[in-house]
């Protein structure tokens, strides 16, 4: 029988995990251990299942240092490892949906028949939001991923950074996003801190439980 080691989630959630001001520039993650974070990302829940988002990995110094100039300074973004970005699509039409069936029926290696029901509620649903409605609908999603991504580096001791402060419309121009029917949202810059971040040894600051939880 496999012996599985059990990792103390709770201590590194507390006791590791910090948002990293500051990056040691000289670190960075292993192709190896950066195709594990993205595997972590493409397995986060979504509506559906239907992953309506995109995550855009920047490795261009240049192209970095622009969307620097679009996020107040911040030297997260051109300092960390890696830099993704983190975009949603603007509407989910009958296509992509019809995609996604296919790709269930391919990977379970079931009827495409048998999932006309789970078909058509799906364009049902979709065809009931106006694009508003759809497009904050698809964020709420993308924000799943980047949980999933803060509890996977946690783990593995890979420091992250979720950003917002940012021009979402430059950073569509930049990375031209627009036209793929794409809006930025969050970015996370992930990596290795540098010794001299002092916000690495704050302790953390929450509400006690009592007033978070509500039992009803």
């Amino acid at each position: 029988m496999e012996i599985i080691e059990k990792v103390n989630v709770l201590d590194r959630l507390e006791h590791f995990r910090y948002a990293t001001k500051k990056f040691d520039v000289t670190k960075k993650l292993s192709q190896q251990d950066f195709s594990k974070v993205l595997k972590a990302i493409t397995l986060s829940a979504s509506a559906y299942g239907l992953q309506p988002y995109k995550f855009i990995v920047v490795e261009d110094p240049e192209v970095r240092e622009k969307l620097k100039g679009m996020s107040k300074g911040q030297t997260q973004i051109t300092d960390a490892s890696h830099l993704i970005v983190f975009a949603h699509q603007q509407i989910v039409d009958n296509a992509q949906i019809e995609t996604y069936i296919d790709n269930i029926a391919v990977t379970r290696n079931i009827s495409r028949e048998t999932l006309r029901g789970f078909e058509t509620m799906m364009k049902g649903t979709v065809a009931n939001l106006n694009p508003e409605t759809l497009s904050n609908w698809n964020a709420r999603q993308t924000y799943i991923a980047l949980g999933n991504l803060l509890t996977y580096c946690a783990l593995e001791g890979i420091d992250a950074c979720p950003m917002e402060g940012f021009d979402s419309n430059a950073y569509d121009e930049i990375l031209g996003l627009k036209e793929k029917g794409l809006h930025a949202i969050v970015v996370a810059a992930i990596g290795y801190r540098a010794n001299d971040d002092t916000f690495q040894f704050v302790k953390k600051v929450r509400k006690p439980l009592n007033e978070i939880v509500e039992v009803i």
